[in-house]
């Protein structure tokens, strides 16, 4: 099969980084190619997905429409959690650019479990925040994980932001000079200018003008137990409905069970908790980077 186009440069992560919104806002650049799908997770071969993977003509079919663009690229959260992407990403290209968009850990933590509970697919069943946290030995164990979760790893929620071993393995395989960190902080406070400096990084013209609308709100469901009869329609109905049909059932279950609305504030005293916990992890990062973030540690 001819292929027009191949990535050159990868969005790894961070989960609940702003890395939906930065995908929204490369996809308008005529210079940038970027998939209408994201998370295509073609790489990070020991990420363990209960969804489909593409073969390697499947994912780079994905690219056909780029053949113009100077540059053509995909995100994928979980790139930065594996063990593996980084290395698998260096043998397809060995010139690709990394983007990592990092955030305050804690932050991180507890929006990726709001945003697990709203998922499709049932990802988490543990509504009450503490309770998911207390539940994470079992769950590295495999237990206590909903039958029908994407992705189990997801749910090991202090795991998934000790970036400074995540963020060092991508600057050992790459160098640092392939590899353009994000801070969260930054992107929200001066987004046009993170926006401009990431095009410059990619070598495209960063003078164009897009459309830097609020992307990925925070979403809330409305009802548990519709939430719940959502994660079992994929087995209930696989012997009696095609699979397009469920899908058609599930997205709009999905879209009337949800509302947008500001997250309820984390418990003073957990946040406290997990920032003291986690305050050697930030220290380390910080040194990693070379910029001062200790202030992620502060109540």
């Amino acid at each position: 099969m001819a292929v027009a186009r191949r990535p050159d440069f990868f969005i790894v992560g961070a989960p609940k980084c702003g890395t939906t919104a930065m995908d929204a806002y490369l996809k308008q650049h005529p210079d940038v190619f970027v998939p209408d799908a994201k998370e295509l997770h073609y790489f990070g071969r020991d990420l363990v997905m209960n969804r489909h993977r593409d073969s390697l003509d499947e994912y780079l079919a994905r690219f056909e429409g780029g053949a113009d663009c100077a540059r053509a690229g995909e995100a994928s959260v979980w790139y930065l959690w594996s063990k593996t992407a980084a290395q698998e990403i260096k043998d397809f290209d060995p010139d690709a650019r990394i983007v990592m968009m990092l955030r305050d850990p804690v932050e991180v933590m507890y929006s990726q479990h709001s945003q697990a509970i709203v998922n499709g697919m049932g990802d988490e069943d543990i509504y009450d925040f503490a309770e998911a946290l207390a539940a994470e030995p079992d769950r590295a164990e495999g237990r206590r994980v909903p039958k029908v979760c994407t992705f189990a790893d997801g749910l090991r929620y202090r795991a998934i932001v000790h970036y400074s071993e995540q963020v060092a393995r991508f600057f050992e395989v790459f160098g640092r000079e392939q590899v353009h960190v994000i801070l969260f902080d930054d992107f929200r406070a001066d987004t046009l200018g993170v926006y401009r400096n990431l095009l410059s990084f990619l070598g495209v013209d960063a003078d164009f003008q897009a459309n830097l609308e609020v992307v990925n709100a925070n979403q809330v469901v409305r009802s548990p137990r519709l939430r719940k009869a959502q994660a079992l329609i994929p087995g209930r109905l696989k012997d009696l409905v095609p699979d397009a049909p469920r899908k058609v059932v599930r997205g709009a279950l999905s879209r009337m069970n949800i509302s947008y609305q500001k997250r309820t504030p984390m418990d003073p005293a957990l946040r406290s908790q997990l920032k003291s916990e986690l305050a050697g992890e930030v220290e380390a990062l910080s040194e990693l980077l070379g910029r001062d973030l200790t202030h992620w540690s502060q109540d």
